[in-house]
């Protein structure tokens, strides 16, 4: 009996050993995890610190740098001061976004351009603007810092609101056309030339986003003279300048609109050959589609003109 007991008591002790190590290496493992995470953490913390100074002293020798850069463009600044030489500055156009001003007196000066001694040059485009063309006129008038008038139609306005609104930002005057370019259409009666022009202002005003807008210069489409309609041409044109609307043609042209298909070439002689005898120049010009020839001659006539000593102009002139 005291046997037993004594076996019990015995694989009781070995029991409690066992647990008794258990718990001291689950205490000494928790025990190192802890050591070594703090370690860890404090190893961090060191590399962020180095990080840290690391990028301050990359920021002050970028500091340093841009100084010395700086330095560098103040003595360049200081010495082009020295040789007073201007930087190059894009052409500033002050009619740029300007609301025309109604002129009482608009059909006679006018009148008075085409008969100038004046060495002036009013470049004018019709039937636009076009998508393929009249951004390619606006880069060359930009470039050349050349002002000129655009005779918008109505229908293409609608199609193009965003180059009407480009050209108008651009300084460039915008001017009514009639809606579309129809004859038949347009020159019915007054009435009908009259409505063809709301349409325009209407549609132009739409582009512009400004109601406010109007152009108060008409060009009527195939003259204001002449042909078939000419009676009611000339009532029409009574009947504008009645309501505070001038009107206006050309005294010359690069025959874009003459029929046929015209090169570069024969267009830019076309032009010297209708303006001889001529100073003063009111030349017409058509920025629609199928005038690619019209943007491939027109710098060459802008330099061209230049290096004669002329004066470029819109119809700002006018209204203003």
């Amino acid at each position: 009996m005291e046997e037993r007991h004594l076996n019990i008591r015995k694989v009781l002790i070995v029991i409690f050993t066992v647990i008794f190590a258990l718990v001291i290496i689950i205490t000494s493992a928790i025990v190192t995890a802890n050591s070594r995470k703090k370690k860890e953490e404090k190893n961090i913390q060191k590399d962020k610190s180095l990080t840290d100074i690391s990028s301050s002293i990359s920021n002050i020798v970028g500091k340093f740098d841009n100084n010395v850069s700086n330095d560098g463009d103040i003595d360049k600044e200081e010495n082009n001061n020295e040789n007073n030489v201007p930087e190059p500055k894009e052409p500033e156009n002050e009619s740029k976004g300007v609301l025309p001003v109604q002129n009482p007196n608009a059909a006679e000066q006018i009148k008075t351009i085409y008969g100038s001694d004046e060495k002036q040059i009013y470049l004018t485009f019709d039937d636009g603007p076009s998508g393929n063309v009249t951004p390619q006129i606006l880069d060359i008038l930009r470039e050349e810092g050349v002002p000129a008038t655009f005779f918008i139609l109505g229908s293409r306005a609608e199609l193009y609101p965003e180059l009407v609104k480009k050209e108008y930002e651009e300084g460039h005057f915008i001017a009514n056309h009639g809606y579309s370019h129809k004859y038949s259409a347009i020159y019915t009666s007054i009435e009908t030339v009259m409505d063809e022009y709301r349409r325009t202002e209407l549609a132009i005003q739409t582009a512009l986003g400004n109601p406010e807008f109007h152009s108060y210069l008409f060009r009527f489409p195939g003259g204001s003279s002449g042909g078939p309609y000419h009676n009611l041409k000339q009532e029409a044109k009574a009947y504008l300048w009645n309501n505070g609307i001038a009107s206006t043609n050309w005294n010359c042209l690069n025959g874009d609109a003459e029929g046929g298909k015209r090169t570069k070439e024969q267009l830019i002689s076309r032009l010297y050959e209708t303006a001889e005898g001529h100073t003063s120049l009111i030349i017409l010009m058509h920025d629609a589609d199928d005038k690619q020839t019209t943007a491939d001659a027109l710098r060459e006539i802008i330099q061209n003109y230049k290096s004669q000593g002329y004066t470029f102009k819109n119809f700002y002139e006018v209204f203003k």
